[in-house]
């Protein structure tokens, strides 16, 4: 059968399962995206590269499949590698297909190519693999290849890189080469050995006081239901990574929010027993160290992670087990009944209660924040508002730098999976792309994010791209005209007695920390979506109902006080993420 290479893709593409292709047009990949729709994949075009990698990451975050990017040769190659960056730091699962010159004069460059860089090179770095197909006899082998790492280990970014006369230029292929996912790669989830299982039972039961650790991988794993019926068996306390949040319904009394930050130290630190599921223990879990978790003396550890490479990296382990989260959920289970009724832990409950206090206090003193009603408002109102209006199920997306900290600590999530940031990264200007991603996922469903003047300046044009596809976007701009978070750092480094007692101070005394004010409605307006402004807090729910009565994307314009939104919560916490601790 003679067709394109790019043909080729595309229909390995669909016996993939791949449905949705994130990509801006080019001529170099003509045969691959002109035919995508014969596969039954359709192509949805951001204004820039970037954005399509975000589109990709969350599209596949939230729905569970494979994200799928494309960008052409040179200068989009070059636009997509943040967005690559970002992606493969969150471990979304997401397979990036570029375009490049022909071999005659790139790999190596001749000398003087138009639009050649190493594209190999350059993504290699933020990917699980990258690799160019060096002939029109190989790229089959090659795709295939890239799939598999699509599907194996913890979940990145996958890069294939194919010339552009492949793309375009037509091979004769036989029909036997097109085989299904479980002819060349194993789609089955791994499975923990039944003695490994049964050891950590033994060790969970005979626990005082045990805990969940869960990480990214309980979301790729859809492990949800799993891991909340161990939790309520076993009456065991969940905390999370960042990027985990929500992974178990945060009305469950069992579920310790990160942004509860002295609980969760305590919590770590009492706890005899931590099962860690689908977790690296980074930098924002302090590495597993103390003086945020217990010391290895006191508290046993069990890691159970899918990739055999972050097992036992960054904290000694009593039982490493290698398996799918949500096999390894389930099977414990099984041996869980087997042994033991529920009625035995229900005495756990009393040692957490103390802790649910704490919360309790926590939160009173946050929601302090609620009080304040002046105009314009204090950010807190902002996610505050959006749970009450959005309905319970609609996924959120958190982007900026003390925007995005207002946003979580007056957020709950009550959908796990449902909440979205990036937070190994702390990328600005990716959620515009994310909230995009999630609306494909979820068309029939509004989608809001919550998102930094600073921020939505990096990919404003997409508010175009949400109007054409008709995705039911909300975009709240909490707008500061501020750097906000680098503003408050500079200020202690500047000038740290003066900014304590005044707040903040003047634009003179800080460097190039403020910027022009936008009016993010309007310019909502020019792009064809719905634009509202608010600035008072008692008008912020009737804006919100007003932008759920449209079909299509809203931009929000929120102005809120720009020296308390500079306060966020906890960033005392936060400057201490980046400290190394000092225990083991």
């Amino acid at each position: 059968m003679s067709m394109t290479g790019g043909e080729a893709i595309a229909k390995m593409l669909a016996k993939e399962g791949v449905t949705k292709v994130f990509g801006i047009i080019d001529g170099t990949y003509f045969g691959l995206y002109s035919q995508l729709s014969k596969y039954g994949i359709e192509l949805i075009t951001p204004r820039h590269e970037a954005s399509a990698a975000h589109m990709a990451g969350a599209y596949a975050r939230i729905s569970g499949k494979l994200g799928v990017c494309i960008a052409s040769n040179g200068p989009g190659v070059a636009n997509l590698l943040s967005g690559l960056a970002v992606e493969n730091a969150e471990g979304n699962r997401v397979l990036a297909i570029t375009s490049c010159r022909r071999p005659e004069i790139a790999y190596p460059d001749r000398g003087g190519a138009y639009q050649v860089f190493d594209h190999v090179a350059a993504i290699r770095p933020i990917s699980k693999y990258s690799e160019t197909v060096k002939s029109f006899d190989r790229l089959i082998e090659i795709t295939r290849q890239a799939f598999r790492y699509c599907f194996s280990g913890r979940p990145g970014v996958v890069h294939l890189d194919c010339p552009e006369n492949f793309m375009n230029g037509k091979h004769t292929f036989g029909d036997d080469v097109f085989l299904l996912p479980d002819q060349y790669r194993n789609v089955y989830p791994i499975h923990p050995s039944p003695n490994l299982v049964s050891q950590v039972v033994d060790l969970l039961a005979n626990a005082e006081f045990p805990i969940i650790h869960a990480g990214s991988g309980v979301i790729h794993a859809q492990a949800f239901e799993e891991l909340k019926t161990i939790a309520d068996f076993l009456q065991t306390p969940v905390t999370t990574s960042w990027g985990a949040r929500g992974s178990l319904c945060e009305s469950n009394e069992l579920s310790i929010p990160m942004i509860y930050v002295e609980a969760n130290n305590q919590i770590r630190n009492e706890a005899d027993l931590v099962l860690i599921l689908g977790s690296r223990l980074g930098e924002t879990d302090w590495w597993g160290k103390q003086p945020n978790w217990a010391s290895p003396q006191k508290q046993k550890i069990i890691q159970v992670d899918i990739d055999h490479e972050y097992i036992g990296r960054n904290r000694a382990l009593n039982l490493g087990v290698l398996s799918d989260v949500k096999t390894f959920l389930q099977q414990l289970y099984f041996q869980l009944k087997e042994k033991h009724k529920p009625e035995t832990f229900l005495k756990r409950k009393n040692i957490l209660s103390k802790h649910l206090d704490s919360i309790a206090k926590m939160r009173n003193k946050l929601d302090k924040n609620l009080e304040d009603e002046q105009v314009p408002m204090n950010t807190a109102h902002v996610a505050h508002a959006c749970k009450k209006n959005f309905a319970s199920n609609t996924v959120a997306i958190f982007d900026g730098g003390n925007t995005a900290v207002w946003g979580q600590f007056f957020y709950k999530c009550t959908t796990p999976g449902h909440g979205i940031s990036t937070p190994k990264m702390g990328m600005l200007g990716a959620g515009v792309g994310q909230a995009l991603g999630a609306a494909v996922a979820h068309p029939e469903d509004h989608v809001y994010c919550i998102i930094g003047d600073g921020a939505m300046g990096f990919h404003m044009q997409e508010i175009e791209t949400a109007v054409r596809n008709k995705l039911k976007v909300v975009y709240l701009v909490v707008t500061d005209n501020q750097w906000g978070m680098v503003k408050m750092n500079q200020q202690f480094a500047l000038k740290p007695l003066k900014t304590m007692v005044k707040k903040s101070l003047g634009p003179d005394e800080t460097i190039n920390a403020d910027f022009n004010h936008t009016r993010w409605d309007k310019l909502a307006e020019s792009m064809g979506a719905k634009g509202l402004h608010v600035a008072d807090p008692k008008k912020l729910d009737e804006t919100i109902q007003e932008a759920l009565n449209f079909e299509h994307c809203t931009v929000i314009h929120v102005d809120v006080d720009p020296v308390k939104h500079m306060w966020a919560p906890s960033l005392l916490h936060f400057k201490k993420m980046h400290e190394e601790p000092k225990g083991k």
